[in-house]
């Protein structure tokens, strides 16, 4: 049975996590705590597995926090959830080997999807009594997994599609066809191929807005859980 704890001040986001816990099989929450010092003396007091922790917190940032955890209690794996897009969190968070960070509100679905990985790899190392390639890969694959050209439909060029995607991360309040395809240099017809079939995946959602000429205009957006599609796109 792996142990979690929730770190979070908010009662309603805990209630909701520790809720998705329970339908998860092989965990369960051992304890909550709302800030820092309740967190550091939970841990002195009762040790856990996994520890699900937000960034802003009463008495300090999660950020900070992670770090004596890891001074304290270095066996303890970590998944940051929080409401903070801040690139500085993510960086501080890496640094200090998070297995995963999730940004709010996190569905059950996306929930359960790193509750999974993060059981597998606990026991491919469970599992293991030395390290060889075979686990490395096992390990880091899903991380690493990348789409092949012959698993692209007709029209559609990997390499082409890897910079419309980067392309839209610089335009998080929408893009239309015509402003790609000048970015990119070419058609807005060969544009909107390449954002139709990011649209098809999920990657995108779309909405019409209606210009000065009356017509409406179509506009890509990015999905707020693009982070899924990115991860197969390394």
């Amino acid at each position: 049975m792996i142990k979690v704890a929730i770190v979070e001040d908010d009662f309603r986001v805990a209630k909701i996590h520790e809720a998705y816990i329970e339908k998860i099989a092989g965990m369960r929450v051992t304890w909550s705590a709302i800030n820092a010092s309740e967190t550091l003396k939970l841990l002195d007091e009762q040790s856990v597995d996994l520890l699900l922790m937000d960034i802003y917190m009463p008495d300090r940032l999660g950020t900070e926090l992670l770090q004596e955890i890891r001074e304290r209690h270095p066996g303890i794996d970590v998944i940051m959830i929080t409401a903070s897009t801040d690139k500085f969190f993510l960086e501080k968070s890496l640094e200090y080997g998070i297995f995963q960070y999730l940004i709010k509100p996190v569905d059950i679905k996306k929930f359960k999807e790193t509750m999974d990985q993060y059981k597998k790899k606990r026991q491919l190392f469970q599992g293991a009594k030395e390290v060889n390639q075979h686990l490395l890969e096992s390990i880091f694959k899903s991380n690493q997994s990348k789409v092949s050209q012959e698993s692209l439909p007709s029209g559609i060029d990997s390499v082409t599609l890897r910079k419309v995607m980067d392309l839209l991360q610089s335009f998080p309040d929408g893009i239309t066809s015509e402003k790609v395809g000048e970015k990119m240099g070419s058609s807005r017809t060969t544009a909107r191929r390449y954002l139709e079939y990011l649209v098809g995946i999920g990657y995108l959602r779309t909405d019409s807005v209606y210009g000065i000429v009356g017509r409406p205009v179509r506009t890509y957006y990015l999905q707020m859980e693009k982070e899924k599609q990115e991860s197969e796109w390394v």
